[in-house]
Protein backbone atom coordinates (compact mmCIF):
# COMPACT_ATOMS: atom_id res chain seq x y z
CA UNK A 1 0.00 0.00 0.00
CA UNK A 2 1.35 3.40 -0.96
CA UNK A 3 1.48 6.28 1.47
CA UNK A 4 -0.63 9.36 1.00
CA UNK A 5 1.26 12.49 0.00
CA UNK A 6 1.31 15.80 1.82
CA UNK A 7 -0.49 18.32 -0.42
CA UNK A 8 -1.23 22.03 -0.56
CA UNK A 9 -4.82 22.99 0.25
CA UNK A 10 -5.34 24.43 -3.25
CA UNK A 11 -4.40 21.05 -4.79
CA UNK A 12 -6.91 19.22 -2.58
CA UNK A 13 -9.58 21.82 -3.47
CA UNK A 14 -8.84 21.43 -7.20
CA UNK A 15 -9.17 17.64 -6.82
CA UNK A 16 -12.52 18.00 -5.02
CA UNK A 17 -13.80 20.29 -7.79
CA UNK A 18 -12.88 17.64 -10.38
CA UNK A 19 -14.93 15.11 -8.40
CA UNK A 20 -17.98 17.39 -8.49
CA UNK A 21 -17.76 18.98 -5.04
CA UNK A 22 -18.75 22.63 -4.71
CA UNK A 23 -17.83 25.19 -2.08
CA UNK A 24 -20.89 25.89 0.04
CA UNK A 25 -19.45 28.20 2.68
CA UNK A 26 -16.36 29.34 4.49
CA UNK A 27 -15.94 29.90 8.21
CA UNK A 28 -12.62 31.41 9.12
CA UNK A 29 -9.91 29.45 7.38
CA UNK A 30 -12.09 26.38 6.73
CA UNK A 31 -13.82 25.95 3.38
CA UNK A 32 -16.80 23.58 3.37
CA UNK A 33 -17.59 21.42 0.35
CA UNK A 34 -20.66 19.42 -0.62
CA UNK A 35 -21.33 16.89 -3.38
CA UNK A 36 -24.76 16.49 -4.98
CA UNK A 37 -24.98 12.98 -3.48
CA UNK A 38 -24.71 14.37 0.05
CA UNK A 39 -21.04 13.82 0.87
CA UNK A 40 -19.39 16.74 2.67
CA UNK A 41 -15.96 17.71 3.94
CA UNK A 42 -14.02 20.77 5.01
CA UNK A 43 -10.53 21.89 4.05
CA UNK A 44 -8.40 24.17 6.24
CA UNK A 45 -6.67 26.80 4.13
CA UNK A 46 -3.59 28.23 5.86
CA UNK A 47 -0.93 30.08 3.87
CA UNK A 48 2.35 28.22 3.81
CA UNK A 49 0.96 25.06 5.42
CA UNK A 50 0.16 21.78 3.75
CA UNK A 51 -2.54 19.17 4.30
CA UNK A 52 -0.73 16.37 6.11
CA UNK A 53 -1.21 12.66 5.49
CA UNK A 54 -3.45 12.19 8.53
CA UNK A 55 -5.77 15.06 7.62
CA UNK A 56 -5.86 13.93 3.98
CA UNK A 57 -6.86 10.47 5.21
CA UNK A 58 -9.70 12.04 7.23
CA UNK A 59 -10.86 14.02 4.19
CA UNK A 60 -10.87 10.86 2.06
CA UNK A 61 -12.91 9.13 4.76
CA UNK A 62 -15.39 12.05 4.69
CA UNK A 63 -15.83 11.71 0.92
CA UNK A 64 -15.89 7.89 1.14
CA UNK A 65 -12.93 7.38 -1.18
CA UNK A 66 -10.39 4.60 -0.60
CA UNK A 67 -6.74 5.69 -0.46
CA UNK A 68 -5.86 3.53 -3.46
CA UNK A 69 -8.57 5.16 -5.60
CA UNK A 70 -7.31 8.62 -4.60
CA UNK A 71 -3.73 7.71 -5.54
CA UNK A 72 -4.93 6.36 -8.92
CA UNK A 73 -7.00 9.48 -9.69
CA UNK A 74 -4.57 12.04 -8.34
Amino acid sequence: MSHLPSLRARDVIRFLHKLGFVEVRQKGSHVFFKHFDGRTTSIPVHAGESIGRGLLSDILEDIKMPHEEFLDLY
